[in-house]
């Protein structure tokens, strides 16, 4: 029965068309007949409620089939390979119809909500990104400049060829950090996976930054004493550059006199969570979320003096998320961060 629900548009249509035709037999009877309306106004009357059904009934079946046909071009228009659009019949609601064109429309929108979403993304990238090369490209043609237009002190030289160099530097670092990035995101950089002692890495490490974290007087520790190896099955050397990552950013934003302590976890499933936690400045939680994205900063005026490239959280990231494993971070403000990850142990 839902099939017949009344409908305004045909009943006003089916109607004009009944009216029309009883007025034109009226016309006809009477002039051409000179017959009186009231010996045959009950015919009449029967005649116009039977025009008024058969053309309603005409025009909502047309109306329905003509709205379906349209609604089935719509369908192969937005959504070629769609196999709905050849099961729709006259026999459906075209409440189904409109639900669904609903949904379609939905999830059109959040398409373009995505798309505008990763429009910002990529403007604010190539925005950062002009600003990290910019800085040091500036650097050495404001020496180079200086210079050609005439230097005669060799120490002054000097001082100049030195800065000019830490300048290129910084963009060889830039460059090959984005370098990695993308063979990390094409699939191109490959892991080379092996078993090693990861303790034995973490402790390479901290002799590696020893000496910096002995000038910003930051103590480099693990959390207890492990006697025993932990054997982990990954690329060692990518690994130990997620850990001196993580341990440099702690020292970046590390306290005098502060703490940075690296802890293992044996968990289940054949897995260790690797935690590297400190108690510097912490971070504002509304800064978590895109903390691993390219060239974001925390506090962009700071960490640009204190150098980097602004993508080693980025390559953190990238590294042991190519190693199938995950990465967390937890932080507050003045109280520390925590950054930790998962491994395969072997």
């Amino acid at each position: 029965m839902d099939r017949f629900k009344f409908k305004k548009a045909s009943f006003v249509s089916s109607l004009m068309v009944s009216v029309s035709v009883i007025v034109l037999h009226i016309i006809y009877f009477f002039f051409f007949f000179d017959i009186a309306f009231s010996e045959f106004g009950l015919i009449l009357l029967i005649e116009f409620f039977i025009i008024l059904f058969l053309v309603y009934v005409i025009l909502s079946l047309s109306f329905e089939r003509f709205l379906v046909s349209r609604v089935k071009q719509l369908y192969k228009s937005l959504i070629p390979t769609t196999s709905y659009a050849t099961s729709i019949n006259q026999q459906e609601d075209i409440e189904i119809l409109t639900s669904n064109i609903k949904k379609l429309n939905s999830e059109k929108n959040l398409e373009i909500e995505l798309l505008k979403k990763e429009q910002d993304y990529r403007r604010e990238f190539i925005g950062n990104l002009a600003h990290e090369l910019k800085t040091p490209l500036f650097t050495v043609q404001g020496y180079i400049l200086t210079l050609l237009d005439g230097v005669n002190d060799k120490n002054v030289i000097k001082k100049y060829l030195k800065q000019t160099s830490k300048g290129v530097d910084r963009l060889i670092y830039i460059i090959k950090d984005l370098d990695l990035i993308t063979k990390f995101e094409s699939g191109v950089a490959s892991l080379d996976r092996k078993s090693f002692d990861i303790i034995k890495t973490v402790q390479n490490v901290f002799e590696l930054l020893e000496m910096q974290a002995s000038k910003q007087k930051i103590v480099l520790k693990f959390d207890k004493e492990y006697s025993e190896p932990v054997i982990v099955y990954a690329d060692e050397e990518r690994i130990q550059q997620v850990l001196t990552n993580l341990i440099i950013n702690s020292l970046k934003y590390g306290v005098e006199k502060g703490v940075t302590e690296v802890s293992i976890e044996i968990l289940k499933e054949n897995k260790i969570l690797l935690r590297i936690a400190d108690n510097g400045e912490g971070i504002d939680s509304k800064h978590l979320p895109r903390l691993f994205e390219r060239f974001y900063r925390v506090d962009k005026t700071r960490n640009r003096n204190q150098g980097g490239s602004g993508l080693g959280l980025a390559i953190v990231k990238h590294i042991i998320e190519a190693h199938g494993e995950k990465i967390f971070v937890e932080s507050k403000v003045k109280v520390g961060s925590e950054f930790s990850f998962s491994l395969t142990l072997k």
